[in-house]
């Protein structure tokens, strides 16, 4: 089950895009988005909207789908899952893979718990969690309110930020539930806000989104 994470580097977009920028939405050249997508050969990326449907394809499509979880069974095509500082997180198996865009919204949501409960139904029988460079409970700050919000259904996902202020820590979050399904897991230590190898919607706006990738 091949994988990988990318970062900023060895794309064609230029400025506060440079240079392997993977999102149309952004305000990036759309032609030179799609030679940076190219460059990952025959995936399926999502139009994310921070909400949980889960898509599963057999095939690259002509059109994005709307959705923030896509799965597949078929081997040839790849997955990619787009971000900024949310959670870009791989779900692998022998039978299915998926590809996952957690951010806070997400885990309210447990977009990550239907894509795995949807790859189960398709035979996924042992599968295993990886998540990839996001943003840290030390620098992602939100409201009180929010935080609060948040960590009545994930304690797991409370933070305190370098500042002192109201964080979130969104990974601890999702690897709580993920534990709670019985699913192994990897994490990245790599905070995109403070690694600038990465782009990070906090740190930069605008800015790019690098990419997550999967396949069978």
């Amino acid at each position: 089950m091949p994988h990988l994470f990318t970062d900023r580097r060895k794309g064609f977009s230029l400025g506060v895009y440079e240079s392997l920028n993977f999102g149309f939405h952004v305000g990036d050249d759309p032609d030179v988005v799609t030679a940076n997508r190219a460059v990952l050969g025959n995936t399926q990326f999502m139009n994310q909207v921070h909400g949980n449907d889960v898509v599963v394809v057999d095939r690259v499509l002509k059109e994005d789908p709307i959705c923030d979880a896509l799965i597949t069974t078929t081997k040839g095509i790849s997955l990619a899952v787009m971000v900024a500082d949310c959670i870009p997180l791989l779900l692998i198996s022998k039978e299915a893979v998926a590809a996952v865009h957690v951010g806070r919204a997400g885990l309210v949501n447990k977009v990550a718990i239907k894509a795995l409960h949807q790859m189960r139904t398709l035979g996924a029988i042992e599968v295993h969690a990886i998540l990839g460079p996001s943003i840290c409970g030390s620098c992602y700050e939100v409201p009180f309110d929010m935080q609060q919000d948040v960590i009545a259904e994930h304690p797991r996902a409370f933070s305190t930020t370098h500042q002192g202020t109201p964080g979130l820590d969104l990974p601890a979050g999702l690897i709580a539930d993920l534990i709670a399904e019985g699913v192994s897991y990897e994490a990245s230590p790599i905070c995109t806000k403070e690694d600038l190898m990465y782009f990070s919607h906090r740190r930069n706006n605008p800015t790019g989104r690098f990419a997550g990738v999967v396949s069978l």
